[in-house]
């Protein structure tokens, strides 16, 4: 049998860092096996501590995952073929790992597999460190998140001169309503804050959400105290122009003279009274 040695490893989660991994063959007659240095490593042991056999393989499978490499290891020796498997081991001081075992069933002259040869991938750092990677990664998003509804939270409480906590529920209602995400909503007021060239469409937004979220604190009758500071922070500056409505309303509030009384004098075919 040839000389088994360990195979080239990288993992992206690990970079530098070594990836335990070994290599095996298998005559399927006599089921006489060879390991790589990085096999015996996987299992716990050095070169000369153990000798290698297929029960002593199955003996480290983790009891539920046991049954069906078993099932897989029959079926390739059997048919020949590729195979894969993502399992648990238990080497020999009692750690579980986790490792993904490749190989293929080749077959000889005869139409039957002679040798079985694969690969056993240690992924047990990988996962822990991308794991790991997802939680700073999630904490990082949460935090982020919160300072985005905090920034909006302090748009609408400057602009509309309310609370802190009128100011989040204005954005819970608006999202409720919106239907889409809390910071969804803050993020498109802040990225309107920050544009100095969208302070109009912020005020829009701003209006939109205090109009459509009425007395969210249940004090209708503090939301209408807030409704003229709201009107005069929102609302853009501009001039308005008198309208002729505005006009004649202010002819009409000109004192002038009287209207004259009716002379009394008699239309045609009435005699006067008196």
């Amino acid at each position: 049998m040839k000389d088994v040695r360990g195979p080239y490893t990288y993992s992206s989660a690990l970079g530098d860092d070594d990836c335990v991994a070994g290599t095996y063959t298998a005559e399927v007659d006599g089921w006489k096996l060879s390991w790589s240095d990085g096999m015996y490593q996987l299992h716990g042991y050095r070169r000369g501590d153990v000798v290698p056999t297929l029960e002593l393989l199955f003996a480290h499978k983790h009891p539920e995952d046991r049954p069906r490499c078993e099932a897989i290891v029959a079926q390739v020796a059997e048919t020949g073929g590729y195979f894969c498997m993502y399992h648990r081991i238990i080497d020999s001081r009692g750690k579980t790992k986790r490792v993904l075992s490749s190989g293929e069933g080749i077959i000889g002259p005869d139409g039957k597999v002679t040798v079985i040869e694969g690969v056993m991938v240690d992924l047990t750092s990988t996962l822990q460190r991308e794991t790991e990677q997802t939680a700073r990664d999630a904490v990082a998003g949460a935090t982020s998140t919160r300072t985005v509804i905090d920034q909006a939270r302090g748009i609408l409480m400057g602009l509309l001169g309310i609370g802190s906590d009128e100011a989040f529920q204005l954005l819970v209602a608006t999202s409720s309503y919106r239907n889409v995400k809390l910071v969804a909503v803050a993020a498109e007021l802040v990225q309107l804050a920050n544009s100095e060239d969208a302070r109009e469409y912020l005020v829009r937004a701003v209006r939109a959400i205090a109009d459509r979220a009425p007395a969210v604190s249940g004090d209708r009758s503090k939301s209408r105290e807030h409704q003229a500071a709201r009107d005069h922070r929102a609302a853009p500056e501009r001039r308005t122009a008198a309208g002729p409505s505005a006009v004649a309303a202010g002819r009409s509030a000109v004192p002038g003279p009287s209207p004259r009384p009716p002379t009394g004098r008699p239309g045609p075919g009435r005699r006067p009274t008196g």
